[in-house]
């Protein structure tokens, strides 16, 4: 059970343990083993059906220099708060890792969450923006 004092020192706790609620009840309906794609569309529809704000495949440009370099496709920004980044698969890898971190650092938002889909349930890692 986690105490107050964690539960305080937590980015948007209210919406983060929704999300992840939202994705055991994708998990415990559709499993894992789909297409990352259908999960995703089964997710945003999760999402719309719980009234949540959400942009899905959302463009974002990278810029140096007030030049655009490139462009990051998120899987989610929900409500304008947090990137939600599914993978269908058994491991967190640094790649992952750093691919979310970039995608705070080019939003500016503050939370990342990465779910896994697996063949044993969801897994989710929250990732702060530190820069």
């Amino acid at each position: 059970m986690k105490s107050k004092e964690n539960i305080d020192k937590v980015i948007y706790p209210k919406l983060s343990y929704r999300l992840v609620g939202i994705l055991y009840d994708v998990w415990n309906k559709i499993g894992w083993s789909h297409k990352e794609k259908y999960i995703e569309n089964a997710v945003a529809v999760a999402l719309k059906n719980e009234g949540i704000t959400f942009k899905e495949q959302a463009k974002v440009e990278l810029k140096y220099q007030e030049e655009k370099i490139g462009v990051y496709y998120l899987d989610f920004i929900v409500d304008n708060r947090i990137v939600l980044e599914l993978k269908r698969r058994d491991y967190f890898s640094q790649h992952d890792i750093q691919q979310i971190l970039a995608y705070l650092k080019s939003t500016g938002l503050k939370l990342g969450i990465l779910a896994h889909f697996t063949k044993n349930g969801v897994r989710t890692k929250r990732i702060l923006n530190t820069y």
